[in-house]
């Protein structure tokens, strides 16, 4: 797929949103804050978050709210390639983080669910009640692995659930167009999950033994991470090792674009015909955007 570098020299970047002026906010995860790039090339700091913002959408407020995996990653450089390492020692868990551009004030929304910390916040995505759904990818330690799980929350601190739990490493999240079904992407497993919405920030019981319906298992060694998902249903998986976005469709069916980096993490839709991507290439720190051959799905919330 044709592609134009926006921006270059990131660190590690991910959480793209596009914006009306047709700007662009990333998280640079390494960086531990938020970047706006505009057309032209020029940058501005957002905010400075700490830890390790993840992934980012803006509510119904206009404000930015953050998933903040709490600095889960040690960073490696392997061949002019940064990669995200083991979890170190120094870190705690993470957090929910809110900011407003107006005010410039940055504040923790959320730690813990139900008195059990969070361990790396990775992802969310706006449902239209003004609620969302964020993943918690988990981490890893010298023991074993801490499981992440898929929770739903308001963005004024008033309300977190934990709506599934026990999976080893959940990553992008969204939903369908009716908003029916939450997808979320397991990154070591290769696997696109969905479940049924009962109602808003509540997912239906389960069918048998499963915590919910597999779309797809890749087949080989892919990783997954981040995710967008297109107007007509398809869901856009950001794919490591096979570098590039994978697009699922409900049936299971798949259609990969390549694009030249290992750790490609996330995509954004935008433009007048929601048919301009920015996908993010983090190893090698590039934004660029492409034309892609669908429109998608209009976000519930932008500015």
């Amino acid at each position: 797929m044709e592609f134009e570098v926006v921006a270059e020299g990131l660190e590690f970047p991910e959480g793209p949103i596009a914006m009306a002026d047709g700007s662009v906010i990333v998280t640079e995860i390494k960086g531990q804050r938020l970047t706006r790039i505009f057309p032209d090339g020029r940058r501005e700091t957002v905010c400075e978050t700490g830890g390790g913002p993840n992934g980012a959408a803006i509510g119904p407020d206009g404000a930015i709210c953050i998933t903040n995996n709490g600095g889960s990653f040690q960073w490696l450089e392997n061949n002019g390639l940064t990669i995200p390492g083991p979890t170190p020692d120094t870190h705690k868990g993470g957090s929910i983080q809110r900011f407003d551009p107006a005010s410039g004030r940055l504040e923790t929304l959320y730690e813990a669910c139900d008195g059990r910390r969070l361990v790396g916040p990775n992802d969310l995505v706006f449902d239209r009640t003004g609620g969302f759904w964020f993943t918690d990818h988990g981490c890893g330690t010298p023991e074993g692995r801490k499981f992440g799980a898929l929770y739903y929350a308001r963005p004024d601190g008033s309300l977190i659930s934990r709506q599934r739990d026990h999976f080893v490493s959940p990553n992008g999240v969204g939903l369908s167009p009716d908003e029916r079904v939450v997808y979320m992407a397991d990154t070591t497993l290769g696997r696109l999950w969905a479940f049924d919405v009962a109602e808003p920030g509540r997912l239906k019981p389960p069918e048998g033994f499963g915590p919910g319906r597999v779309v797809c298992n890749l087949q080989g060694y892919q990783l997954l991470d981040s995710l967008a998902v297109e107007a007509g249903g398809k869901v856009c998986v950001a794919t490591i090792i096979n570098g590039g976005i994978t697009a699922f469709d409900p049936d299971g069916t798949t259609e990969h674009f390549g694009f030249p980096d290992l750790v490609v993490t996330n995509i954004c839709f935008g433009g007048a015909d929601m048919m301009d991507a920015w996908i993010t290439l983090s190893a090698t720190g590039k934004l660029v955007k492409a034309r892609w051959p669908r429109p998608g799905l209009k976000l519930n919330f932008s500015a």
